[in-house]
């Protein structure tokens, strides 16, 4: 059976990074421990960079520290002409590049923290052909296929 392999945006990263428990710390461990591949784009490390300088700047070694070890993987952006081509996917426009990143990387799961954008919009996941949740629903998914 191929490895599991999610594509996670900057704010589960974020939060993987930020707190020593809860989903998306689970996620990024199981990383680590290569049970799972982790995937992201350039843009959500730029992302979580800019976030962590703002919010916890302290915190910005560690963070790249941690990414190192975990063993993302990092695929480049999508280019402009091909974000524009799917920006029916999601009502977010700053959205689109992430969906057009995880749907080219062929991800079995895009991981976020952000419901209102990806989640609670059922079309997004139709549109763009990704199981979509957040980091607690990625992990209970995880655990199943991990079980079989």
């Amino acid at each position: 059976m191929p490895k599991i392999d999610l594509f996670l945006d900057s704010s589960t990263l974020m939060a993987g990074i930020i707190s020593a428990q809860g989903a998306a710390r689970a996620l990024l461990l199981l990383g680590e421990d290569e049970k799972i591949i982790l995937t992201v784009s350039e843009q959500v490390i730029v992302e979580l960079e800019r976030n962590l300088a703002i919010k916890v700047p302290k915190i910005l070694p560690y963070a790249r520290e941690m990414i190192l070890h975990t063993n993302l993987r990092i695929l480049k952006d999508p280019s402009p002409e091909e974000v524009r081509k799917h920006l029916d996917w999601i009502n977010h426009a700053a959205g689109a590049p992430i969906l057009v990143a995880a749907a080219r990387a062929k991800v079995d799961f895009l991981v976020t923290l952000n419901t209102r954008h990806f989640i609670e919009d059922a079309n997004v996941s139709r549109r763009s052909g990704l199981r979509i949740g957040t980091p607690g629903d990625a992990l209970a998914w995880v655990r199943q296929q991990l079980s079989k």
